[in-house]
């Protein structure tokens, strides 16, 4: 991607990158959330690049992942900056 992703960017790139952790963490949605104090349509709509997490939450879900934050983030950067354009 050139230049700065922009904030719907982000989002649909953190639910990409959050999707794969919980499958790859052998989660369901309902499960993560119950595990991080959140409520199942929530993750689903994160999921969906529909809703944006606050701090609190990437560090709720980074603990139930058992990944750093940092890790999240720079997936997401990745996803970010790989995504294709039209």
């Amino acid at each position: 991607m050139l230049g700065k992703p922009d904030a719907d960017d982000l989002a649909v790139a953190f639910g990409r990158v959050l999707r794969r952790y919980r499958l790859s963490a052998g989660l369901s949605q309902e499960k993560l959330a119950l595990e991080a104090g959140l409520q199942r349509n929530y993750i689903s709509l994160l999921e969906l690049g529909q809703n944006q997490p606050t701090i609190t939450t990437l560090f709720k879900l980074s603990v139930v992942l058992a990944i750093e934050p940092e890790q999240i983030i720079q997936a997401v950067r990745m996803e970010a900056e790989n995504a294709p354009t039209c």
